[in-house]
């Protein structure tokens, strides 16, 4: 149980500004994991398995990329609850990112926009910090389970996006539970032109095939699972839906940052450039993820993210059509204990729907 509620510490992180803030508290749970400073956060974590792409997840409830682009903090975040938690996005070298400032808070809408533009420390430092993570070692029950999350560099061409995306495929492989395809931030140029049909065939037919080499070298097969946008419309989830299962991918991840301004007109910062999060994307969210299970099926695993900033909001995601789901901005705003909240109720509506 978190001995600090989280009500005390947000008003001294709201006064800072908001990549200061999010740097600082990187830095906190870096240094606090292992130790007994991470009494401060941690939580117990809600026992609610559900096996999707092979993989038992302990609770139905993630981390979304993002939060943690260099895995610095995989023990310490692991600590608030987690059943899984994804880092990245990393790119195959280091790269600064966009130009600051490029993080704003919305509050009165419970969002944010950033265009941070994958800053990153790169894949060779990434996989060291994975490497010295000791979740796995120093595990009671299930283990929770680590999501690596891949993209492009910003200087390579789009021509050549593929070349990076199986760089970092073949640099994580080894450590992942699972990886994620990233070709939905709007902060690195052309990136969602990936989504399109016959750009999203190609990339897909090599992240294939470089798998089954992988597969073959490490002695594991590593599901794959694929970032996209809020911004689609119902033809081309139709044809992402078409592809993923055509090359054999073992998931989707729906939602990333939205570009639409529509539910923060007015607001300070609105039109700032850049990927806008949290609430205002749930419904956006929610509309692609029950289109994905139409698509899809019943069985092909859908990891909702998008606008969870409450309990009930994970419920709507799951009613959409998502197995498990996964919060960031909600994070920031409501603290650690949106992690067990959500967990709690999506197990007591999981159990009320067997029984």
């Amino acid at each position: 149980m978190s001995l600090v509620p989280y009500a005390l510490a947000r008003p001294f992180l709201f006064s800072l500004d908001p990549e200061a803030a999010h740097d600082l508290t990187i830095s906190m749970l870096s240094k606090a994991q292992g130790t007994p400073l991470a009494w401060a956060y941690c939580s117990g974590r809600i026992d609610d398995p559900i096996t999707l792409a092979g993989l038992k997840f302990p609770n139905r409830v993630g981390l979304a990329a993002g939060l943690d682009k260099n895995a610095r903090c995989i023990d310490g975040l692991g600590a608030m609850g987690f059943g899984f938690v994804e880092v990245g996005t990393v790119t195959p070298l280091a790269q600064p990112g966009n130009p600051k400032p490029r993080m704003f808070r919305l509050p009165q809408a419970n969002a944010l926009i950033n265009r941070l533009g994958f800053n990153n420390d790169g894949l060779d430092a990434f996989v060291a910090n994975v490497q010295r993570a000791t979740f796995r070692r120093n595990t009671r029950g299930s283990t929770m389970l680590l999501g690596l999350n891949i993209g492009k560099n910003a200087a390579t061409p789009i021509e050549r996006a593929t070349d990076d995306y199986l760089t970092g495929l073949a640099g994580v492989y080894p450590h992942a539970d699972y990886v994620t395809i990233n070709i939905s931030s709007p902060n690195t140029k052309n990136l969602r032109a990936l989504q399109s049909d016959e750009a999203l065939d190609a990339l897909l037919g090599a992240i294939a095939a470089r798998r089954e080499e992988l597969a073959q070298q490490h002695g594991k097969r590593v599901p794959v699972f694929v970032k996209i946008a809020p911004d689609l419309d119902e033809a081309q989830v139709d044809v992402i839906a078409a592809t993923l299962k055509r090359h054999g991918m073992d998931g989707v991840i729906a939602t990333n940052t939205t570009l639409s301004r529509d539910a923060v007109k007015g607001l300070p910062h609105a039109e700032e450039t850049g990927g806008l999060s949290g609430a205002p994307v749930l419904e956006a969210s929610n509309r692609v993820i029950r289109q994905l299970r139409t698509a899809l099926g019943k069985d092909f695993p859908i990891i909702g993210a998008g606008g969870i900033l409450s309990a009930e909001d994970a419920l709507s995601k799951i009613k959409a059509g998502a197995d498990v789901v996964q919060i960031y901005t909600g994070l920031i705003y409501k603290g650690p204990e949106l992690v067990k909240q959500a967990a709690q109720a999506i197990k007591t509506l999981s159990v009320a729907a067997r029984t």
